[in-house]
């Protein structure tokens, strides 16, 4: 019995000595769900957005039906990804679903540059108030991207890092897949706006001729 007792005291100490990280592993994931909740609330408040952002274009009659095509054929493929919680133990699934929010990210960034060419519609108070919307959902969408960056991280060294890479096998802690280095073009930038199809103004006479 009291051979027992000493092996359990042992390990036991060993655990305290190496820092098997089992709570740390708790903390960190629980932490990453949540961050990944907040991720996935900032890109439905957006995709909720566009079907009015689109039937306000439609109003401009003028409107590139090419681009406003793109953006419905992006949220059309962005919202075919069921967006679980368990996406994150997922990397397959992780990067499909980044890479189609990234080809929505581009196709609604394009509709703002191009929105800026139609006068009537950059007045039109609906889509001004809704561009401003969107503008602040891209801003949260960054934030919550970050967050969960940077939770992550946190976890995938616990979980790569010896001993604690022992607990992680232990109870199953597997490496989280992660956003990759920024590419969606970001809309709550000021649009570039092209005045190369604006008339040259004419040249003035010499004085005296």
């Amino acid at each position: 019995m009291k051979r027992w007792l000493l092996i359990l005291m042992t390990f036991a100490s060993m655990l305290s000595l190496t820092g098997c990280g089992y709570n740390d592993f708790q903390r960190l994931d629980e932490k990453s769900k949540a961050a990944w909740s907040e991720v996935l609330n900032q890109y439905q408040r957006r995709m909720d957005l566009i079907p009015n952002i689109v039937a306000t274009v439609k109003g401009e009659a003028s409107f590139e039906q090419d681009t406003l095509t793109k953006v419905i054929e992006a949220r059309a493929k962005a919202t075919s990804i069921q967006a679980t919680p368990e996406l994150i133990n997922n990397p397959e699934a992780f990067n499909k679903f980044q890479q189609a929010q990234g080809e929505l990210s581009s196709a609604l960034s394009r509709l703002m540059v191009v929105s800026e060419r139609y006068p009537e519609l950059k007045a039109n108070q609906a889509f001004r108030d809704l561009r401003v919307t969107l503008e602040g959902t891209e801003n949260r969408i960054t934030v919550a991207r970050n967050e969960y960056i940077g939770t992550v991280q946190a976890y995938n060294v616990l979980a790569r890092s010896f001993p604690t890479n022992i607990t992680a096998k232990i109870f199953s802690y597997p490496v989280k897949p992660n956003f990759t280095v920024q590419n969606e073009a970001q809309i709550s930038q000021p649009p570039s706006v092209d005045f190369s199809s604006t008339p040259a103004a004419p040249a003035t006479a010499p004085a005296g001729k």
